[in-house]
């Protein structure tokens, strides 16, 4: 062992490290692989951020972005101390981890709710691949339960028979709609899983905003239950970072112990305060993005492609003629990126980001002249 590697604890040394989708490094490609908005924010928010472009950026931000708290607990009908702002939702949900979950290490301590697995993170599989990399950073005992075969949701009686569910898991991780299958769930099942949990349980709705329905209510009904979002996907502030969560204000207080202070940069409190006074422009991007969404499916079907339903701005389908990996190299070659995930069980599908209409006829094209 080399002087460095004796200076590095173990855990960090045998981590497997979240890996983002491919960033192009060539002019011209086109790129659906980490599903980005491919339209821009709005004008206003562009205008917002120009302005604030000023002397403050030698000031610290606004600590707990509590303009932007106000503004999110008014659109979702709560209080400030209802929400906490995170440096995109993957913050949040480290957050998550580390508020509770005890560390595998601390198996033997006794906690004050005997009723939960202390040093249990759960989530189905295939879900967000972000879960079980924040989990081994935390030294956490890990749950992963597959998803049904077509990527729904089990019932909690099937998991009951199943037997390797734990309804007692300290934290339950559920991204809905999935990813990266695009399957949404209803909100009904959802509840009826939360309601089972004696942990906290998170949905995590990044994509939320394309599907039929949200499990918003259920952060507010039940004090175990937690909601993600984030400005990325729908809202076009992939470079800012900002998310959050919407929850009980003890749940929201715990975190906010932990929170690193002055977590969410000014120009991207900015950003999301404006992008919430123009809702409309980004609503009627959504319906763009579910139009386009639809017509690919149906053309990629036509082509041989077996496409999943997608209530997301992606879909998940498998290839005709060649294995997903040798499409995502045929593609790229054709200046197309899309996302091929190694894992079994979601091998053999491509995972394609929903792009503008012209983007959508160049991705047909391609797979024509491949076939």
């Amino acid at each position: 062992m080399t002087k460095g590697n004796s200076l590095i604890r173990p855990l960090v040394h045998d981590l497997h490290a979240y890996v983002p989708g491919e960033q192009p490094k060539i002019k011209g490609l086109i790129k659906l692989n980490t599903n980005e908005n491919p339209y821009p924010p709005s004008p206003k928010v562009l205008a917002a951020v120009r302005k604030a472009t000023d002397e403050r950026l030698r000031l610290y931000p606004n600590p707990t972005a509590q303009v932007l708290r106000e503004k999110l607990a008014k659109l979702h009908n709560c209080k400030p101390e209802n929400i906490i702002i995170g440096n995109g939702s993957d913050e949040v949900l480290a957050l998550a981890v580390k508020c509770f979950v005890e560390p595998a290490a601390n198996s033997k301590l006794k906690t004050k709710n005997s009723k939960r697995s202390a040093t249990t993170v759960q989530y189905f599989t295939p879900s967000y691949s972000l879960y079980p990399v924040l989990a081994d950073i935390h030294g956490a005992a890990k749950n992963a339960v597959p998803l049904k075969s077509d990527f729904s949701l089990p019932s909690v009686a099937e998991l009951q028979r199943g037997k390797q569910w734990d309804f007692k898991a300290a934290l339950t991780l559920v991204t809905t709609p999935n990813a990266p299958s695009g399957r949404g769930y209803s909100t009904a099942s959802l509840e009826k899983l939360c309601r089972a949990q004696k942990g906290v349980v998170v949905l995590d709705e990044a994509y939320v905003d394309f599907a039929e329905e949200n499990a918003l209510k259920l952060a507010l009904k039940y004090p175990h239950v937690l909601v993600a979002r984030t400005f990325s996907k729908a809202y076009s502030l992939c470079f800012q970072r900002v998310g959050y969560f919407v929850g009980s204000a003890e749940l929201i207080a715990a975190l906010d112990k932990i929170r690193d202070s002055y977590n969410v940069n000014g120009l991207g409190q900015i950003a999301a305060a404006a992008t919430l006074d123009d809702l409309k422009y980004y609503r009627e991007n959504f319906v763009r993005i579910i139009t386009i969404r639809q017509w690919l499916e149906r053309e990629l079907a036509a082509l041989g492609f077996q496409v999943l339903p997608s209530q997301t701005n992606f879909l998940l389908a498998k290839p005709p003629q060649f294995p997903a990996q040798a499409w995502l190299q045929k593609l790229r070659d054709k200046k197309i990126l899309v996302r091929w995930f190694s894992a079994p069980g979601i091998n053999q599908y491509l995972r394609i980001t929903i792009g503008t209409p012209a983007e959508a006829v160049a991705l047909v094209k391609a797979v024509r002249a491949i076939l």
